[in-house]
């Protein structure tokens, strides 16, 4: 399984590998190339568009380094025909940064025309900190909503590292990061404000260390093809334990999801009202019958979870199965109800494995750090938190994999090696039964692979979210969000 991989830095990080340079005398040309990547972007952006002869482009100043990106920025936009003029929402602007855009013919103004076409957010860098209160610049909140905005290296006011915001924000459409794509425009509300990232090398990269995490990116994959030889138990086998009389759809949309994501057969333990229900919706689906610590024989992977519901006999038989997979160390996706699962000792043994992947959000996650009366993890996960972190926490406590759902979902593996980031952008996603589907893809996946001992879960896992935003972009292009889960499913064969 191979798919395209983007470093992700903290800004502590990309300012860290800039020191040198800078105590060597190499800020000015830092600042150079930052400037004509950015003028570059936009270039690109209004030959895209309407094309550059008659497009305005106005950014918003601020005092610091950011600030003088951003006017070295319109300067060399100046020198390509472009109407670029700037508004200082400062009281000083880089001294050097304001003298060439001037030299270039540039104009400051204090307002926001109307018709601009791109407005620049260079207010405040990856150093900032402290939340952002919007500068009243006649024009700036109708500009905001009708140009197309572009950020500075990250939109200001939010946190280079963890994406939080504390105070205002300009939402932008597109997000030129220097020298590296920053954590922060992934993650939290970072992740929401940032548009569409492109990185423009400033040269860093001999000084950059590991990455802090990775984004999973294109091209679109599937499960693994068939071979010629194949046959229904060589493909794969999937255990499912999903669904109640409370909720049969969950069973429905977990079987069909991994039906349609490519495995040789699905199982499917629960009681027969519902075994009853997704026959008539998925016919060659197989009814798992006898003792519960049997059904997962002859199975390469599990999905346990979604829709078990209150019934106390349905989820003794369900934590009988996990337990078994635990033991068996059965490659197993454990989501919904079935996260409530974790009780006693699979609590608190911290040894779950690898191969067990957790998929919770944010609400369910801070109850099973409550579950552990861990504090630290309690405070980690409070209020906006910062997603890499507590998913890399958790993993740890629980040595399980981890998938922090979310707008940007985080994987983080009990290794400690830097975890994956999906972003899906897809808001139509935050409606029920999007998770079970989810887990009917990611079961399919561990079902398919081919070793255990070769697998890489944090992978395994980060694809099947990749492959779930995918189907849903594919749904809903434009985020309108009409559409349920079960339509999930058809678009996953597209």
């Amino acid at each position: 399984m191979t798919a395209a991989l983007l470093p992700l830095y903290s800004g502590t990080q990309v300012r860290a590998a800039e020191l040198p340079l800078l105590e060597a005398g190499q800020g000015p040309a830092l600042m150079r190339r930052a400037a004509y990547g950015l003028a570059s972007q936009v270039l690109d952006l209004l030959r895209r568009a309407d094309g550059i002869y008659g497009a305005r482009v106005v950014g918003l100043i601020g005092s610091g380094n950011n600030g003088g990106d951003g006017l070295y920025a319109l300067a060399e936009l100046r020198s390509r025909g472009v109407d670029a003029q700037a508004v200082l929402v400062a009281e000083r602007a880089h001294p050097q940064a304001l003298e060439a855009f001037l030299r270039a013919g540039g104009r400051l103004r204090a307002d926001v025309p109307p018709n601009t076409t791109v407005l620049i957010d260079a207010i405040l860098g990856t150093g900032a900190r402290g939340g952002l209160s919007l500068p009243e610049v006649p024009g700036l909140s109708a500009a905001a909503s009708t140009s197309t905005v572009v950020a500075c290296d990250i939109p200001s006011g939010v946190e280079a590292d963890t994406g939080r915001c504390p105070g205002d924000a300009i939402p932008a459409q597109h997000t030129v990061s220097f020298g590296a794509a920053k954590l922060g425009l992934l993650l939290g509300e970072g992740g929401l404000l940032s548009g569409e990232i492109r990185t423009v090398d400033i040269g860093l990269q001999d000084q950059l260390p590991g990455p802090a995490a990775w984004e999973l990116t294109g091209p679109e994959l599937s499960a693994p093809r068939p071979r010629p030889g194949d046959h229904k138990y060589s493909r794969g086998i999937l255990q499912v334990v999903a669904g109640s009389a409370q909720f049969p759809g969950a069973a429905e949309l977990t079987v069909g999801a991994a039906i349609t994501s490519g495995v040789g057969m699905v199982r499917l333990k629960a009681e027969p009202s519902v075994s009853s229900a997704v026959l008539q919706s998925w016919p060659e689906a197989v009814m798992s019958q006898g003792r519960a610590e049997k059904a997962i024989e002859g199975a390469t992977a599990a999905a346990i979870g979604p829709g078990l519901g209150r019934d106390r006999s349905r989820q003794v038989e369900a934590e009988t199965m996990l337990r078994a997979t635990v033991e068996a160390q059965m490659p197993c996706v454990l989501d919904a109800t079935g996260l409530e699962l974790l009780r006693g000792d699979l609590l608190s043994s911290g040894g779950l494995g690898a191969q067990l992947i957790l998929t919770p959000h944010l609400g369910e996650a801070r109850r099973i750090a409550e579950a552990l009366e861990d504090q630290p993890l309690q405070r980690l996960l409070a209020g906006e938190p910062d997603t890499l972190e507590s998913a890399r926490a958790l993993a740890a406590t629980l040595g399980a994999t981890v998938l922090l759902k979310g707008p940007s979902t985080v994987v983080a593996g009990p290794d400690g090696a830097a975890p994956l980031i999906v972003r899906s952008a897809t808001p139509g996603l935050a409606t029920a039964g999007t998770g079970d589907v989810l887990t009917g893809i990611i079961g399919a996946l561990l079902a398919t692979a081919s070793s255990v001992q070769d697998l890489d879960f944090s992978r395994i896992a980060a694809e099947g979210a990749r492959l779930h935003a995918a189907a849903a972009q594919r749904l809903d292009p434009h985020g309108r969000g009409h559409f349920g889960a079960s339509a999930l499913i058809g678009a996953l064969r597209e």
